[in-house]
Parts: structure tokens; C-alpha cells; sequence
């Protein structure tokens, strides 16, 4: 089975349990394009069904946070330096004031 046919069938199961909150850790790592955006879509259809899902995924892929996610929690260390909407956190300017760590990241400044 391909990594895009696991994850929908890992999505079938997490269904069938009506989850309050869903945690996904790199959904999408490692796919080729077509795999990633079938996935993608499920993790929309999941998370804009009318049933309270809550749905929190980690990515390095900031294409994939701005097409999916609604706010964009940025962690160092285990430590929550930047909680915003995710137009906020793209936002240079409205960064700056929050977390000169994030922008750094953003920019392609931290190793």
C-alpha cells in the first residue's frame, strides 16, 4: 500500500471513532505531489465536517500551513513562541512584534 492509500485508510479509522481532536504529525511527509494533495484533501473534508473536529497537524511544509491551517502555533524547544491566525503569522510586519525567532525561520535563517 502506498503512503497516500495508508493515511486515508488511518482517516477511515480515525472517522469511525468521532475524535474530538485529531493530532497529526507530518501528515504528508515523504509523499509524491498527487499523494499529498489527495491527503490534504481529506484533512480538509475532515476538519470542515460539522462535527466539532479539532484538527492539529505539525509541518515544515508553510505551503501546505497556509492551504490547510486556520491558526499556526510555532514551537522551539517545547516552548510556544507564536500563537496566531495564520494570515498574522505570514504577516512580516505583525511577527516581528510576536516572535523575532519565527521570522527568522520564515526568512530561512535558522539552522
Amino acid at each position: 500500500m502506498s503512503q497516500g492509500q495508508q493515511q486515508r485508510v488511518a482517516f477511515a479509522r480515525a472517522s469511525v471513532t468521532q475524535p474530538n481532536v485529531l493530532v497529526l504529525d507530518e501528515p504528508t511527509a515523504s509523499m509524491d505531489p498527487r499523494s499529498k494533495r489527495e491527503v490534504e484533501g481529506l484533512m480538509q473534508d475532515f476538519a470542515e465536517q460539522d462535527s466539532g473536529l479539532t484538527l492539529i497537524f505539525a509541518s515544515h511544509n508553510l505551503g501546505q500551513v497556509k492551504r490547510l491551517a486556520t491558526h499556526v502555533a510555532y514551537l522551539e524547544y517545547g516552548k510556544i513562541l507564536a500563537f496566531l491566525p495564520v494570515a498574522e503569522f505570514f504577516d512580516e510586519d505583525h511577527l516581528t512584534m510576536v516572535s523575532q525567532q519565527a521570522q527568522k525561520f520564515l526568512k530561512g535563517n535558522l539552522l
